[in-house]
């Protein structure tokens, strides 16, 4: 297995639409930076997000998601309140290849302000948005800059396609569109 450079990712979206829309470069100038990298794909956040909240004073449950644990935001900006949490989605839009693992990570401008993004591991043949974990860790709101970079996106290609994909296990999220609660 190895790590895909610059040019292999962007003959994969060239040739299969691998991330749609598809930035070319690293888009810097006034922004927290998105678009192709050296060893990967900067995605952005897109302005849609679930701010979790305790008013109903109810236990977060992941077999039972009761959505009056959030707060439907949209915005150029979205305050994550100090030791909380919001979903968000990507702007873009992967297919993954059958021999492509992808992993995420969070932009070091946002975990050096305490923001950590989550993400599993995008899946062989799995398709959609990606729904983004943001986790603010520190004492203090922190604000989220919606259509800008929040996480990185690394693809990792196997000498050999998978047995099973997630397309072929017709994997629970697959060719989600949206912010995705947790599903059984």
């Amino acid at each position: 297995m190895s790590i895909k450079s610059d040019k292999w990712i962007r003959r994969m979206c060239q040739e299969h639409a691998m991330i749609t829309p598809f930035e070319e470069k690293l888009v810097r100038s006034g922004v927290i930076s998105y678009g192709l990298s050296s060893y990967g794909y900067d995605v952005r956040v897109a302005n849609e997000f679930k701010i979790f909240t305790n008013v109903n004073s109810t236990v977060l449950d992941p077999k039972h998601i009761d959505p009056r644990n959030m707060i439907d935001y949209t915005g150029d900006v979205c305050i994550v309140p100090p030791n909380s949490f919001a979903l968000a989605r990507t702007v873009e839009y992967f297919k993954v290849p059958r021999n492509v693992l992808c992993v995420c990570v969070g932009k070091s401008t946002y975990a050096r302000c305490g923001i950590i993004t989550n993400v599993t591991p995008f899946e062989p043949e799995w398709e959609g948005h990606v729904t983004l974990e943001i986790s603010n860790t520190t004492p203090l709101p922190a604000k989220i800059y919606a259509n800008e970079g929040l996480a990185q996106v690394l693809f990792f290609e196997s000498d050999e396609p998978c047995e099973t994909s997630y397309g072929d296990r017709a994997g629970k999220y697959q060719k989600q569109t949206g912010i995705t609660l947790p599903r059984l």
